[in-house]
């Protein structure tokens, strides 16, 4: 319970607070109000009003309620989309303490309960028919948004030491779904060179394969979960 209570994520679009202190943030030396979409003790999705630099470190402090306050929290902004005059940020939390977790699980526990059971059994479900969905890695997506990038890699089997090539359907900081001519089983651990469109050297990865199933395009698709969120990896395949 220990593990899995770590992927549930928490969705409610609840008014908090969140106070900021980065480099190419606005200046906001008090709580402003902000919108946050989702959170999990990994990151949080959340709406606010001052803009932040991509691929940079943040400090932040989020007031939740008048009891649970969460201070001293670093994290990377993994991502931005603009929504009027406001502004959508995936953060994926690089510092968080241990007590700032037990809040925030017990402020979860204490307001959204129901919630919290249905994404629980939902996560399981998911877990199991992973390889008849659409390839959704075992991952908080809302923190590590997917992005629908064509690139070929070369891949080794550290099972077998075979050599494969495939292309990515679509890829995250943290995972990738591939097509190849050829089935790579689960568990199976993979060392990975992308080739980015930059004139750069590949960039390398390790991952291991959650899923693989033949597709309807008779190519297999196989989900990776990469060994650690290459967060500059990412922005460097979406620069190019």
């Amino acid at each position: 319970m220990q593990d899995h209570r770590q992927t549930i994520r928490w969705r409610a679009n609840w008014q908090a607070k969140i106070r900021l202190d980065a480099e190419g943030a606005d200046a906001a030396k008090d709580f402003t109000n902000c919108l946050i979409y989702d959170i999990t003790i990994r990151g949080l999705r959340v709406c606010l009003s001052e803009k932040i630099k991509v691929d940079s470190s943040v400090k932040l402090s989020l007031v939740l309620s008048e009891d649970c306050s969460l201070d001293n929290l670093e994290a990377w902004v993994v991502w931005h989309k603009a929504i009027g005059e406001n502004h959508s940020y995936g953060l994926y939390f690089t510092k968080i303490s241990d007590p700032c977790k037990e809040k925030l699980y017990r402020f979860m526990r204490s307001n959204f309960q129901e919630q919290i059971n249905k994404q629980w059994w939902k996560d399981i479900d998911n877990d199991i028919n992973q390889p008849k969905g659409d390839g959704d890695m075992i991952e908080d997506r809302r923190i590590f948004e997917r992005f629908e990038k064509r690139l070929g890699l070369s891949f080794l089997n550290l099972y077998s030491g075979a050599e494969g090539q495939a292309r990515t359907r679509d890829l995250s900081a943290k995972g990738m779904r591939l097509e190849a001519d050829e089935k790579l089983e689960p568990k199976t651990p993979l060392e990975i060179w992308l080739r980015i469109p930059d004139k750069g050297e590949p960039l390398y990865l390790r991952g291991e394969v959650v899923w693989s199933g033949l597709q309807e395009d008779n190519k297999y698709h196989s989900g990776i979960n990469l060994e650690k969120a290459d967060l500059m990896g990412i922005a460097r395949v979406l620069r190019a």
